[in-house]
């Protein structure tokens, strides 16, 4: 079984960084993709990047792209997001997910629905 657990949120200001850690457990990873979803109060759960644990490639949303970095330690079963100059709209209760790839489409990475493993997630609170 596959267990996620997320740290490293917490209260920031605007312009201030942040980088949460996701230790992953239970499966070995080679054919999975993982990445990390958040959720605003009142809004839908929402895309903001995955990692294929293999290769390495990146999917970003494209309002995070050039402030947040996704990355992955093998050894250690961990997965980051690096999150730079963070704005108030930013949030969030943020998700880790992982699952395992038996097939592909282009929307893949962006769909909650195609994850099968979830955190419980982490408060990410960014004040003006």
């Amino acid at each position: 079984q596959v267990q996620l657990v997320e740290s490293g949120g917490g209260l920031v200001q605007a312009g201030d960084s942040l980088r949460l850690s996701c230790a992953a457990s239970g499966r070995t990873f080679g054919s999975f993709i993982m990445g990390w979803f958040r959720q605003a109060p009142g809004k839908e759960r929402e895309f903001v990047a995955a990692i294929m644990w293999s290769g390495g490639s990146t999917y970003y949303a494209d309002f995070v792209k050039g402030r947040f970095i996704i990355s992955r330690d093998k050894a250690k079963n961990m997965l980051y997001l690096q999150m730079n100059s963070l704005k108030p709209e930013d949030t969030a209760v943020y998700y880790c997910t992982a699952d395992e790839i038996k097939s592909w489409s282009s929307s893949r990475p962006y769909d909650p629905r195609e994850y099968d493993y979830w955190g419980r997630g982490t408060q990410v609170t960014v004040s003006s």
